[in-house]
């Protein structure tokens, strides 16, 4: 099973920019998430075609279960 943390934020011009890591820890909590995705704000990491990460949107945690049946 694979999971990924996905955290959403909303741009300064109102879009939306997604960042999404793989295998987060499983007792991740939401106020490390929180607190992380602050971080990106304060320190303006990233950026996207509507602007800087201004202000938290959402996170997630997706979990995918992959059965292999035949494999090369």
């Amino acid at each position: 099973m694979s999971s990924t943390l996905e955290m959403t934020f909303i741009t300064e011009l109102g879009g939306r920019l997604k960042i999404s890591l793989p295998d987060p820890r499983q007792d991740i909590t939401a106020v490390e998430v929180e607190g992380a995705m602050n971080t990106i704000i304060e320190k303006n990491i990233f950026s996207s075609s509507t602007g800087d990460a201004a202000a938290i949107h959402s996170a997630r945690v997706v979990t995918k279960d992959i059965e292999e049946i035949i494999s090369a």
